[in-house]
């Protein structure tokens, strides 16, 4: 059996190992922390194209991705199907809806719109929860065989010493690690709140002014910042006031209960990085997704798998 070593524990270092094992790969991951401290367990998890690049490429990942979770429905998983209102303005991507099944999305009505949105599209999506997703993900991959290691690597030469191949999913270490000046931190900012009775919705069409309530099962998380080459990872007081003040001009009745405030540096770059290393021809990238890990995750992770194995 074939070997191979996944670098980094998120939500693409997850569905990459296990995406290999299927493949007939024995398969390590190892990383400089568990998955419970992965930028993956703080977000939201919904299924929404965002921040990420190439749309010709992430459409077909994201259709793959909302495929892929179906599976995932009525088991301990973590993932449901919830409707979602995503607003879009002239020039948005918009083309993810042709990739879904029909009937799945259609334009919201003007009654259904928070305060302050002009056009929408309301879908169905894959809620992920990472609180259950996740440790979900982890106890398959351990399951198939997978072994798990902590361990920091510090160069790009040292991770193409790990294995015959290597697949590099470190995210946002990945400036570092390869020296990569396209990649940069959109610093996201966020509220875990309780639920909301309203819909689940985003605006994204603002930049600078993110906004966006995503209900889950036991809380809501409420955003947000999109910052760029932010690296501030402390809780700014301000943009809690800002999030509160965006949420409340929503029209949103319901006065948000703050549980938690978070900080996350989303990993984006001008294109998603999905290929072969040209100097260590046995390391394949997969990172730089920005803030739309979740919604690719999958897509990425199949075709990577064929890749390999080819």
């Amino acid at each position: 059996m074939n070997s191979a070593t996944v670098v980094g524990s998120g939500i693409i270092g997850l569905t990459s190992a296990i995406a290999l094992q299927k493949a007939s790969f024995q398969v390590k991951i190892i990383s400089k922390e568990a998955f419970q401290n992965s930028l993956s367990h703080k977000v939201g998890a919904i299924w929404f194209p965002f921040e990420i690049a190439p749309k010709e490429k992430t459409n077909l990942w994201a259709s793959q991705s909302y495929t892929r979770y179906l599976d995932d429905l009525n088991k301990p998983s973590g993932v449901s199907m919830i409707p979602f209102i995503n607003a879009y303005v002239p020039g948005s991507n918009t083309e993810w809806k042709e990739q879904l099944p029909k009937g799945t999305v259609r334009e919201a009505s003007k009654e259904e719109l928070p305060a302050g949105m002009e056009n929408a599209l309301i879908a169905k999506v894959p809620l992920v929860e990472p609180i259950q997703y996740l440790p979900y993900l982890f106890e398959k991959y351990l399951a198939n065989g997978g072994e798990f290691k902590l361990k920091t690597i510090s160069s790009l030469r040292e991770l193409a010493d790990l294995d015959d191949i290597v697949i590099n999913c470190t995210g946002l270490g990945s400036k570092e690690l390869c020296q990569d000046e396209e990649l940069y931190p959109i610093r996201g900012q966020i509220l875990r709140c309780k639920r909301f009775d309203s819909i689940s919705f985003a605006d994204p069409t603002q930049k600078g002014a993110l906004r966006y309530i995503i209900n889950r099962t036991h809380d809501a998380v409420v955003g947000g910042t999109d910052y760029e080459n932010d690296w501030n990872e402390s809780i700014d007081p301000n943009d809690t006031d800002l999030i509160l003040n965006r949420i409340e001009k929503s029209g949103v009745k319901q006065k948000p209960v703050i549980l938690e405030e978070l900080v996350g540096l989303r990993p984006k770059r001008t294109a998603v990085r999905f290929e072969f290393d040209s100097e260590f021809p046995n390391v394949f990238h997969n990172y730089g997704h920005g803030g739309a890990g979740f919604t690719v995750a999958w897509g990425c992770a199949l075709e990577l798998a064929e890749n390999v194995k080819k």
